[in-house]
């Protein structure tokens, strides 16, 4: 038998993907029998498609909610991303992969791109650092297989996450909600009702009249940030100073080629420009700051950059990089871009509100509110987000790009916790995973040569094998990724075989 302090009823506020991300790990997980869960949108609002593109950990997450892949990826018209191309960010016409998963295997105990490193210097034939990463070479030749659950193979390195529409996946993700019991409830949030004896929240008002009452509430309001912003009143912490992209203008094309298994960031006069592709059609957008060029530019270069013939009017959308002071106020929890935001550029933003939602999960409090649980959930999110703001201040800060906007961002100054980070890269190469941080020791290795900072020096743990007896496992390394990549489907006979959609309903 459950507490009498039990949460009774677990209200979310707003729907889009947030919304149902959340309505899905919650009913999924917290299934009680005693706690109602439900969530209240109205049509009447436009949602914002926080991203199509994904990181690994959304595999995990579907999985924990019992959702069968080939069905999730059929409904959502989704393909494989294998990692990120970032094209022109060190300077014009210089590429590389950013891709999941780890470059080679670790020897004697030493990370591997630390021999790379050494074999290099000392002028030994050892290529381009992704040719030992699976993600990376099947990236490159276009194919994709799942897995080896054999660890001893080659392809049990592969990694991956998804590109999904992002509209289907939250009407995926209703479907699955509802039949766990949640309920939706149309209407427009026109006030937040607060106790009067602690400024917790009693219920939301909807523009009709109703009531809906809860003991625990999920803001995902967007940026309007209704309950954890207006009602609470919890700042915002501008972090434009480091990522000063202000604009989005997104755009979806027709399909002329088969997908490529990864995302493509180009760099652009003052901001950059993705390309994402779906089984049916592919998504585009042009990320900028409007200090530095007006929104028309930004739409012809946007216009200019796409492949297919243009299904929709570009869309804008106007943010401020930062986040919330907290992330759970009084009884309010902010999910989403009600919690803060962070730009597109590395994926995170649908793996925010799936860590939010799976923390809360992990702390969800009853009805008398612990401050403990409000606090560690504070702790652990803020740190996420200023540990990811620090990844993506690298792209901007570690490039040779001139011009009015990348002078600014080349010049300007960094949080210290990552120019402590590249200064210890750049001694020797050396790099620490802290906490639960989101980016490992792969993904900044990756950015920090990608983007032209490379180690002065070897670790010296890597003199204690015999050089040559290291240059040769080194090498059988690369051909082994480089045979198993050619032997896997590409990546378009594998969607077809796995989980071809239908052409959607227009």
């Amino acid at each position: 038998m459950n507490s009498p302090h039990t949460l009774s009823h677990i209200v979310i506020a707003g729907g889009g993907t947030a919304g149902w991300i959340a309505a899905a790990a919650l009913s999924r997980l917290t299934n009680n029998g005693e706690t109602r869960i439900t969530l209240v949108e109205s049509e009447e609002i436009r949602t914002v498609g926080v991203g199509e593109a994904t990181i690994p950990p959304i595999a995990m997450f579907l999985r924990l909610l019992g959702i069968d892949l080939s069905e999730f990826m059929r409904e959502t018209q989704a393909t494989i991303k294998l990692g990120i191309e970032f094209e022109g960010w060190l300077r014009e016409g210089h590429r590389y992969v950013h891709p999941f998963g780890d470059y080679g295997r670790d020897i004697n105990a030493v990370r591997f791109y630390q021999y790379w490193l050494k074999l290099r210097a000392l002028g030994y034939d050892v290529g381009e650092i992704e040719e030992y990463c699976l993600s990376a070479m099947a990236a490159r030749l276009r194919r994709f297989a799942p897995p080896d659950p054999d660890p001893r193979t080659v392809q049990s390195s592969m990694a991956y996450a998804f590109h999904f529409d992002a509209a289907l996946y939250a009407a995926y993700l209703r479907r699955y909600s509802e039949a766990r019991g949640v309920k939706r409830v149309e209407g427009r949030i026109a006030d937040v009702k607060l106790r009067g004896e602690d400024g917790f929240v009693s219920s939301l008002q909807l523009a009709d009249g109703r009531e809906i009452e809860g003991d625990l509430f999920v803001d995902c309001t967007g940026f309007r940030a209704l309950l954890i912003g207006k009602a609470l009143g919890v700042p915002y912490v501008d972090w434009s100073h480091w990522l000063p992209m202000n604009s989005a203008l997104a755009v979806q094309s027709e399909r002329v080629a088969e997908p490529l298994p990864y995302t493509r960031s180009t760099a652009q006069p003052a901001g950059w420009q993705w390309t994402i592709p779906l089984q049916h059609r592919t998504g585009n957008g042009h990320v900028y700051c409007s200090d530095y060029m007006s929104d028309d530019e930004a739409g012809q270069i946007l216009l200019a950059n796409i492949s297919g013939r243009p299904l929709t009017a570009p869309s804008q959308l106007r943010f401020t990089t930062g986040r919330r002071e907290a992330f759970w106020s009084r009884n309010v929890v902010a999910l989403g871009l009600s919690s803060g935001f962070i730009e597109p550029l590395e994926s995170t933003s649908i793996h925010f509100i799936q860590a939010g939602v799976t923390k809360l999960i992990a702390l969800m409090p009853d009805k008398r509110f612990n401050p403990v649980e409000r606090d560690t959930y504070n702790r652990l999110s803020i740190l996420q987000f200023e540990q990811t703001r620090d990844f993506l201040i690298l792209h901007y800060k570690a490039t040779e790009r001139t011009g009015p906007f990348w002078d600014y961002v080349r010049n300007m100054d960094i949080p210290d916790t990552l120019a402590q980070k590249v200064d210890l890269f750049r001694s020797n190469g050396r790099l620490f995973r802290f906490e639960d941080e989101l980016f490992g020791e792969a993904n900044w290795q990756s950015v920090l040569m990608g983007q032209g900072i490379m180690p002065e020096r070897w670790d010296p743990m890597a003199d204690a094998l015999d050089v040559n007896v290291v240059a040769k496992q080194v090498q059988g390394i690369r051909e082994a990724v480089r045979e198993t990549a050619l032997r896997l489907p590409t990546h378009q006979e594998f969607l077809t075989r796995f989980c071809a959609a239908p052409e959607p309903v227009e």
